[in-house]
């Protein structure tokens, strides 16, 4: 049966009407195009749908990004849930904190989705599109049981600040290798062969030099978690590793995450197999993320990341900062992982930029 508005609100009704937390909940606006709304007179603050002509229903939380697409009743009954649940929850955490149906705001929403329907529920502890029951079951849901902190979300407040490096770049693929990755970037080829390590840059540091001048001219480079590593300020002038010199090398992924603190500009970028994963959003930014919420589209090329986000959030509510539980989900699906000891004390290799191309006069 082809999904209609009438249809929809009346499924959503009955719904309601058995669930004492869905008493004052009205159905979002639905409407046949986005430019409709945004020129309507209703609040375009939170979640609306666009219904097309072929009963595919597209939700937005404002104007510019679409959410989830779906032509299944059930989904879009449950995306409705589940932001009326986050709402509510939300308020209960904010204005009566340790108290009432929802002490932690994650778990919180599972709890209370729970009550309207286990199904959502599990649903929703999943993060993902399908229920638990339809996924492949390669999909973990069991807790990491480790230190989140650990392997890779340690760095995370200096990175902010844009401490150590601006940049973190990941490069992943069969034979890959730090070090000639490390010159295609522009490192200093003589220090790459020697095996310098940033101690060994920072004993020969030139005194005439602010400190900020020899870190913004330092890169430190590696191999964890299976992905070859790379951490800068910006690269030399004139110095491109595009996606064809990567793969020549035999790059078939990258992972790049950009900081400007001063701007509050915190972005992921995706490549795979020379093709950016970004459901078309986009730049994608970290900023974006908001605790409880998926931060990407739903059932697209970046819901392997909702779901982990979704396990971290889940696993380790202790985290104060959302950038901590937005890098472990990175370590969770990604792998990706920074040795914290060798960055911490020095013994990680690192290069300059090579002689004609760092110097700036």
């Amino acid at each position: 049966m082809q999904t209609t508005e009438d249809a929809l609100r009346r499924a959503w009704h009955t719904i309601a009407a058995g669930s004492d937390l869905l008493d004052d909940v009205m159905f979002p606006p639905v409407r046949t195009s986005r430019d409709q709304h945004r020129h309507g007179a209703v609040d375009t603050s939170g979640l609306f749908l666009v219904l097309d002509e072929d009963g595919t229903v597209r939700g937005y939380r404002d104007t510019h990004r679409e959410v989830f697409a779906t032509q299944d009743h059930d989904q879009v009954l449950y995306f409705v849930a589940e932001q009326a649940v986050h709402d509510l929850t939300e308020h209960i955490v904010t204005h009566s904190p340790g108290r009432g149906p929802a002490v932690n705001l994650v778990s919180g929403q599972a709890e209370l989705l729970d009550r309207i329907n286990p199904v959502w529920g599990s649903r929703f502890r999943d993060g993902g599109m399908s229920d638990v029951a339809d996924m492949d079951r390669t999909q973990t849901t069991r807790p990491c049981g480790r230190d989140p902190l650990e392997r890779f979300a340690w760095i995370v407040r200096g990175w902010r600040d844009q401490d150590p490096c601006t940049t973190l770049a990941f490069f992943r693929g069969e034979g890959v290798s730090a070090e000639r990755i490390a010159l295609l970037h522009g490192a200093d080829p003589e220090q790459v062969t020697a095996g310098t390590r940033l101690l060994d840059l920072r004993d020969g540091d030139d005194p005439r030099l602010e400190g900020w001048e020899t870190d913004w001219q330092t890169f430190y480079f590696g191999e964890a978690g299976g992905w070859a590593f790379l951490m800068y300020h910006e690269t030399p002038p004139g110095i491109r590793a595009d996606s064809s010199a990567l793969a020549r090398l035999g790059v078939t992924e990258t992972v790049r995450l950009t900081a400007t603190s001063a701007k509050a500009i915190y972005t992921f970028d995706y490549v795979r197999d020379g093709r950016r994963i970004d459901d078309d959003w986009g730049m994608l930014e970290l900023i974006r993320y908001k605790r409880g919420r998926a931060p990407y589209y739903r059932g697209g090329q970046l819901d392997f990341l909702n779901r982990a986000v979704r396990h971290a959030e889940l696993d380790h509510p202790e985290l104060f900062h959302d950038f901590e539980l937005y890098f472990h989900a990175l370590e969770i699906s990604l792998g990706l992982q920074l040795p914290q000891r060798d960055i911490r004390e020095g013994t990680v290799r690192a290069a300059r930029w090579a002689r004609g191309d760092s110097d700036r006069g």
